[in-house]
């Protein structure tokens, strides 16, 4: 192989791939990324068995051929290189030979033939969204996952179709968080599992691909393609809780509050929480009284009351505060609407004129 490309190509797409690159001690090849220069295109491939990434970018090729390189290493040396707005790449005696006007430097290289093959999804259940789109989704919903690996359904972002929206949602049984994306009509899938482990990578490289994916599914794996990127993940073979038994039809208590007057309290409630991180939240409506109530017998004990749209019975109630406070990422509205059914069910929270957001927080016993 003699390859002759840009440097600031290749160091990019050599950061989704190291990334992705195992760190497996039975089959040392995964922390490798594969390098394949063929018909003037350089391949760039990595996996941990999991995830895989395959990169294709045009260069100028001298020699066809292939080879397998430590990913960290080879990512870390073209990152730090300066100099030239283009390098070479040549395998000489099996190593990884790479020269520029700077110097030149030699990476040991592993056996290419013990490279794993990247799977390729069959298009016969496929959508089209603006990736921009499905990282929206992936990260609106997916600090609600458990990051527990007893129960892979929990562990895990269910992405449904409906009609003409992609419902993304998680859970971890103590709170959960669903987001609607509307999308053109796509083939009616069901419902898959995209494992919790694999989002973080899936986020990172499609938020960096401008135009629409395509995604396409099997029961066992789903892919995406776009500008020259292919990214395939395995999904988890188990049903998704049935979560809409449990969402309230209507409340019986509701307050409408502003977001940044509500996420200020709970920061400040965080210094008098307990180990517990429990927080107290009382709505008398009739009074016009919505307050926050933390105590800590090391620290001391806090009160906050806030202006809100109040309305319904009285209710007293306590919560995770932690998990109050992550919700507002994903939501965009000025103000909040809390929803609550009584001290034994679930609070729903939405931005208020927002419906393509809910997120739903069991509380806490006393």
């Amino acid at each position: 192989m003699k390859i002759e490309c840009l440097k600031e190509k290749i160091s990019s797409a050599l950061n989704y791939a190291e990334k992705i690159a195992g760190k497996n001690l039975t089959l040392p090849v995964l922390s490798c990324i594969f390098l394949e220069a063929k018909n003037n295109s350089l391949t760039i491939k990595a996996t941990n068995l999991d995830l895989g990434i395959e990169i294709h970018l045009p260069i100028k090729v001298e020699k066809e051929g292939s080879v397998a390189v430590p990913g960290q290493i080879l990512s870390q040396f073209i990152n730090n290189l300066q100099g030239d707005k283009n390098i070479k790449l040549e395998v000489l005696e099996e190593n990884l030979f790479i020269s520029s006007t700077m110097g030149s430097t030699t990476i040991k290289a592993m056996p290419s033939d013990d490279f794993p093959t990247i799977p390729v999804v069959p298009n016969d259940k496929s959508f089209e969204i603006v990736a921009k789109d499905f990282v929206n989704g992936l990260k609106s919903v997916w600090y609600s996952s458990s990051v527990s690996g007893i129960k892979p359904e929990l562990s895990s972002i269910l992405i449904a179709s409906d009609e003409d929206c992609l419902i993304f949602a998680a859970t971890d049984s103590f709170r959960l968080a669903e987001k609607k994306i509307k999308t053109k009509k796509q083939n009616d899938f069901g419902q898959i599992l995209i494992p919790f482990k694999n989002i973080t990578e899936i986020i990172r490289v499609l938020e960096g691909v401008e135009n629409i994916t395509s995604v396409n599914l099997t029961k066992n794996q789903i892919s995406f393609t776009a500008d020259g990127i292919y990214l395939v993940s395995r999904v988890i073979d188990g049903v998704f809780p049935d979560y809409k038994q449990i969402i309230p039809k209507e409340s019986k208590t509701e307050a409408i509050v502003l977001k940044q007057d509500l996420l200020h309290s709970l920061k400040i409630a965080t210094i008098f929480s307990d180990k517990f991180n429990q927080i107290g939240v009382s709505v008398r409506p009739e009074h016009k009284v919505f307050e926050l109530k933390t105590k800590s017998s090391e620290v001391g004990e806090n009160t906050s009351r806030l202006i809100a749209t109040l309305s319904g019975e009285d209710v007293d109630i306590n919560f995770n505060y932690k998990y109050i406070i992550d919700c507002f990422q994903s939501i965009e509205a000025d103000a909040v609407c809390m929803q609550f059914n009584g001290v034994n069910r679930p609070v729903v929270i939405r931005g208020v004129s927002d419906k393509s957001f809910m997120y739903l927080v069991m509380p806490m016993n006393r």
